[in-house]
């Protein structure tokens, strides 16, 4: 089989990026998605606060996810579900499977990675105790109540303060359940501040900052955890230990980009972000294979998946069309307070969104983007955190302008 385009993965990112290239002149598009439906993580996500920025109202997942799946119908772009990806090459074969074909490759002139993420599972948290029932995901527990009907339990500990973990407290509490705690390790939450005060503080949840759990209490079920605050060094104070009573503990501790088909291409992975090192167009440096969405870098809203991969879908239509122009390279470079920039360099003048987050809350700071010792940004800043993604827009002026191969990206106190 033979594609101009084949996009893994049906979420929100791979559908936002068919459509765009659709309408950059591509027909031949196909989307593999291993759900059996299109949507992605959004159709479990019932709650609001979607489409604020793409499409100006409130949403919720599904509703967001319908506007793109409608889209895509419209247009006519064709897909295929419940179809695994197995293998994705460095010459653009993509290699699936399913029920009704087997295993089977597709030629394509270009790959769009859009596979999402994962949550980090407990058993990369290192916490001590037996493995009895009751310990979920935050996501696991969403797609138990949202779209199965299932009550995961009663008496709830929810380790991490992930925007899903927050939500999953707030959700939990309505249909009828005690949140007794959140715990986050970090002296700050991983959540969105908007998810802070809707989730936790309108329904009295306490959370607790420099908290873990460092015990795990039952043999069957969860019957308690036991938490402790932490260090400055991220240790457990033994004097401060607590006994929690509780059925369910839920973890919201992070989100893995899905790389595996990444890295089995033979894609550099940023050590950072865990997704692939791209320039301006999403382009990994393996030419004709983009990526967008969470399988890049783990976004806060998915307002910006759509708009990133709308860049990454325009791309690969230049790309198959013959239109893409490498004019530059540079290399986008951060401080240690700048945690990580996407793209991570540049090769093309042109109008470039990059995103980025901080490693520390900083308060009255700048964010500064300087072409050697030249100031080509200054944006004072009332409030940074590392659970918000930023944004800086670079013209393809300024970038014209850039006289070295490296850009800095800073944050001045």
């Amino acid at each position: 089989m033979k594609k101009d385009l084949v996009i893994i993965g049906g979420g929100p990112a791979g559908m936002a990026a068919a459509v765009a290239a659709y309408e950059a002149g591509i027909k031949d598009i196909l989307i593999l998605e291993r759900d059996n439906a299109l949507g992605g993580i959004l159709r479990q996500c019932i709650h609001n606060g979607f489409g604020l920025h793409r499409f100006g109202e409130e949403l919720t997942g599904p509703e967001y996810a319908y506007r793109y799946e409608k889209m895509v119908n419209e247009l006519g772009i064709p897909y295929m579900l419940d179809t695994m990806v197995i293998e994705v090459s460095a010459d653009k074969v993509v290699t699936a499977m399913n029920r009704e074909n087997g295993i089977f490759s597709i030629q394509a002139g270009a790959v769009i990675l859009a596979m999402g993420c994962r949550e980090r599972p407990k058993g990369a948290l290192n916490i001590a105790g037996a493995r009895p029932a009751g310990i979920f995901t935050a996501g696991t527990a969403q797609k138990f109540v949202n779209m199965k009907g299932y009550m995961p339990g009663r008496e709830v500990v929810i380790l991490g303060s992930g925007d899903i973990g927050l939500i999953m407290a707030r959700r939990m509490t309505l249909e009828g359940a005690k949140v007794k705690a959140v715990c986050e390790l970090m002296p700050y939450s991983g959540g969105l501040a908007r998810n802070i005060e809707q989730c936790l503080n309108d329904f009295n949840i306490p959370l607790h900052l420099s908290h873990t759990v460092v015990n795990i209490h039952g043999r069957e079920r969860l019957e308690g955890v036991t938490i402790a605050r932490v260090d400055e060094n991220r240790r457990p104070i033994k004097e401060s230990e607590e006994y929690i009573p509780c059925d369910t503990l839920l973890l919201s501790c992070g989100l893995i980009p899905e790389n595996e088909l990444t890295k089995g291409a033979g894609i550099a992975l940023d050590r950072v972000t865990g997704g692939a090192s791209v320039n301006g167009e999403r382009e990994t440096e393996i030419e004709g294979i983009f990526a967008c969405g969470n399988v890049l870098h783990v976004h806060d809203l998915v307002d910006y998946v759509s708009e990133e991969s709308a860049i990454a879908g325009k791309a690969a239509a230049r790309y198959i069309l013959g239109n893409s122009n490498k004019e530059i390279s540079i290399t986008l470079c951060t401080d240690g307070r700048v945690r990580y920039t996407v793209p991570q360099r540049l090769t093309e003048v042109a109008d470039t969104s990059v995103y980025f987050r901080v490693a520390d809350v900083y308060r009255d700071a700048k964010i500064v983007v300087r072409d050697g010792d030249r100031v080509i940004i200054s944006k004072k800043k009332q409030r940074l955190a590392p659970a918000e993604m930023e944004k800086v827009e670079l013209t393809k002026d300024v970038i014209a302008s850039l006289s070295g191969g490296e850009l800095s990206f800073s944050i001045e106190i």
